[in-house]
């Protein structure tokens, strides 16, 4: 839900670089960043659990961190303002934290969950979502976890935008209202497989051979062999 704020218990990374980001890893802590604003950037690690727990919750990737870097007394309201993921498993394996204040809005990116079953799938279309993230402002309190957009009542051809989402009370949406297309039905794509010409019973050619109707009009005759002569008398071959 939206509001909801997570402690998060972070420490400051003595050294930099990518070998000591290894290390850090291999001993279950993620590298990152703690910046904003009043505060000068710190080059932090969290411990891979707790930042998994806290990403996992029902705020997901919009919850407020109220990160407390080890040592240091001082709350910094934050989000999650980036992240880098391993290519191959898939881990986080750096983060970007951003301090935030809370009567002050940001900008977010907030994911769109279709909900219901088309009229038009039950009738053979095909539900497609578009666009599956758009970009809202609002305070960080009031942030959604997600948007909702009801598609049962679309039919075969129908198109749902921006302009379709229920308004939020505090939430402004960024992209155009009107032209940002979030799901579509459409028909089935087809494939029309080429139709086989069959010769008609008794018209098959042999290889090569033209069919009389494509023939040049004047057409010679096929010539006759040449060793004959006319008359049928075996031809002569001039000494």
């Amino acid at each position: 839900m939206a509001g909801e704020r997570v402690k998060l218990e972070v420490r400051e990374r003595e050294r930099r670089g990518s070998a000591d980001a290894r290390r850090l890893r291999r001993e279950g802590f993620i590298p990152g960043v703690l910046y904003g604003k009043g505060i000068s950037a710190h080059a932090i690690c969290v411990p891979e659990r707790d930042l998994r727990r806290v990403l996992t919750g029902s705020s997901g990737l919009h919850a407020i961190l109220d990160v407390v870097v080890e040592g240091q007394n001082t709350t910094h309201a934050s989000i999650l303002k980036d992240f880098q993921q391993d290519p191959i498993r898939g881990h986080i394996s750096h983060v970007d934290l951003q301090e935030v204040r809370l009567d002050q809005p940001i900008q977010a990116q907030v994911a769109v969950q279709l909900i219901g079953e088309p009229a038009g799938v039950k009738e053979g279309g095909v539900l497609s979502q578009v666009q599956r993230e758009i970009n809202v402002e609002a305070l960080p309190m009031e942030i959604p976890e997600h948007m909702e957009l009801d598609v049962s009542g679309m039919a075969i051809g129908d198109t749902l935008r921006i302009s379709d989402l229920p308004a939020r009370e505090g939430v402004q949406y960024l992209d155009d209202p009107d032209e940002t297309v979030l799901a579509t039905v459409t028909l089935p794509t087809r494939e029309v497989e080429p139709e086989e010409e069959v010769p008609e019973e008794g018209e098959e050619l042999a290889e090569g051979e033209v069919p009389p109707e494509e023939q040049p009009e004047g057409a010679a005759e096929p010539a006759a062999d040449a060793g004959a002569a006319p008359d049928g008398e075996p031809g002569t071959t001039p000494g």
